[in-house]
């Protein structure tokens, strides 16, 4: 008797950080005997001496590698790749399910701009809410590509309670569990961090400060070295508040940790709102935030997003009555949270990786190459 050919499944991570959105969908397929599981991680690029954007494998890399995660650098013989982005020569994958899981919701339009170049090729697109779905569906950039709403994935460790108690994460940085804790998560453009290097550490006085900066920020070649490089100098003189290394890709645990969220056009925000807990919004000058094209690089005004939800500062000097408030929210504030909630996220009970496990096999069953790899 002939033993049933297992079902070749890539996960093409892209960069370190996209990890945290796969983390529970890569727990379920790793779990399956049915499936052979394969990892990709070929974006990553580090800038040397101000020129150079030389190939970069993070340490934490060979963590992985130890633990079983198989990487290759093969691209077509996969029956399904699920990817964090929209993938470069897309032809080069063949005929497979071509699946997009988004690495960072959030209100930033490079999702919707990726898309429009990709209009030639089926992509089936997995997200979090209704939200997502209006917006892709009033972009007119989908093309022969599919949407399934099915929560957010990379939140179901939270609702699952696998984090432990947030004294855990705290103590394991020095941190006081008895104080709240300020998440200062800044994504690098259109970013906050210049205006408010200084003003964070007062504002957070009496309280636990954790930095997780954006990625990008660590590697210079979409933001420059000089992002990590503030935070690295003032830091040793606030003990507080401690700036997590670039080897804590995922957010998610210190989300669990903190009370309240600090950034201005992060997809942290986006998702903070998921945990029923208030973040303070850095308000932008969002009328000057446009690509070189003249498109604006937001796809709300980041100083209306959530406006009755969460605080919003316009400037440096608001952020300790903000922090404030945030820890205090209104019962107005509270009702305005459930209701963008229910809009913005569609079944958060820790079974979204779950969904999309079932939804990529109902795919793979159907059959048929109207489903699969490059568009006719």
């Amino acid at each position: 008797m002939s033993v049933p050919r297992r079902i070749r499944l890539l996960f093409k991570i892209g960069f370190v950080y996209h990890k945290a959105a796969f983390d529970p969908v890569i727990e379920l397929f790793l779990g399956d005997p049915r499936y052979e599981v394969w990892f990709a991680l070929d974006e990553e690029r580090r800038r040397r001496w101000g020129i150079f954007n030389l190939r970069y494998t993070p340490a934490i890399v060979e963590e992985w590698r130890r633990g079983g995660y198989r990487f290759t650098g093969e691209r077509s013989g996969f029956d399904v790749v699920i990817s964090g982005d929209t993938v470069r020569n897309a032809e080069a994958y063949g005929d497979t399910l071509l699946c997009f899981l988004n690495h960072g919701t959030g209100i930033k339009n490079i999702l919707y701009r990726n898309l429009e170049k990709s209009t030639g090729h089926r992509y089936q697109i997995f997200v979090e809410g209704q939200y997502r779905v209006d917006k892709l569906e009033q972009s007119g950039v989908l093309g022969a590509s599919e949407v399934h709403k099915i929560g957010l994935p990379k939140l179901d460790h939270y609702f699952q309670n696998r984090y432990g108690p947030r004294e855990h994460i705290l103590l394991r940085w020095g941190l006081d569990p008895a104080r709240p804790t300020v998440l200062f998560a800044p994504t690098y453009k259109p970013t906050c961090l210049y205006d408010v290097k200084d003003a964070i550490f007062e504002a957070t006085r009496g309280c636990n400060l954790i930095i997780k900066l954006h990625h990008y920020s660590w590697m210079g070649k979409y933001a420059p070295h000089e992002q990590h490089r503030i935070f690295e100098q003032r830091v040793p003189r606030h003990r507080h508040a401690v700036l997590l290394p670039m080897s804590e890709y995922n957010i998610m645990p210190y989300m669990a940790a903190a009370e309240v969220l600090v950034s201005e056009a992060s997809s942290a925000v986006f998702d903070f709102l998921a945990f029923g807990k208030t973040g303070v919004i850095v308000d932008l000058d969002c009328d000057r935030l446009k690509h070189s094209d003249g498109r604006p690089i937001l796809t709300e005004d980041n100083r209306q997003f959530l406006r009755d939800a969460f605080v919003h500062v316009a400037a440096p000097g608001e952020l300790a009555a903000g922090i404030g408030r945030a820890l205090h929210p209104t019962p107005a504030m509270t009702a305005a949270a459930a209701r963008e909630r229910d809009y913005y996220f569609w079944g958060l009970d820790g079974r979204a990786s779950q969904r999309l496990k079932d939804t990529v096999e109902r795919l793979l069953q159907e059959g048929g190459h109207q489903n699969r790899g490059a568009r006719p």
